[in-house]
């Protein structure tokens, strides 16, 4: 979220469906080739700096305000889990001591 968007009401980020629900203004989604897309929406700034509805009938003072920007994310799943092979080792001790005393006895 861009500083137009303003704080969700749990302090934190806002996301683009509360931002809608609380503006009552649509988001529009523009696609740039290079750098991060869009989330912009039709309205004004106010006097803090947030975007609200434009209550002008003839347009006057309409901008188009970036409201997020967004960054290509994934989520990797993890791959490295030392407790789970910790826990298979030793569960494999026993056997290789049996296996070691019944060869050396043989």
């Amino acid at each position: 979220p861009t500083a137009a968007a303003g704080k969700s009401t749990r302090g934190g980020r806002i996301t683009p469906g509360e931002w809608e629900r609380r503006t009552g203004l649509q988001l529009r989604f523009i696609y740039k080739r290079r750098g991060p897309s869009l989330l912009v929406a039709e309205g004004r700034l106010n006097s803090k700096g947030r975007a609200v509805a434009s209550q002008s009938k003839s347009g006057r003072g309409l901008t188009t305000v970036p409201i997020f920007l967004l960054l290509p994310q994934v989520k990797l799943r993890k791959r490295l889990d030392l407790a789970r092979d910790a826990e298979r080792a030793i569960d494999a001790v026993p056997g290789r001591i049996v296996a070691g005393w019944v060869e050396t006895r043989s």
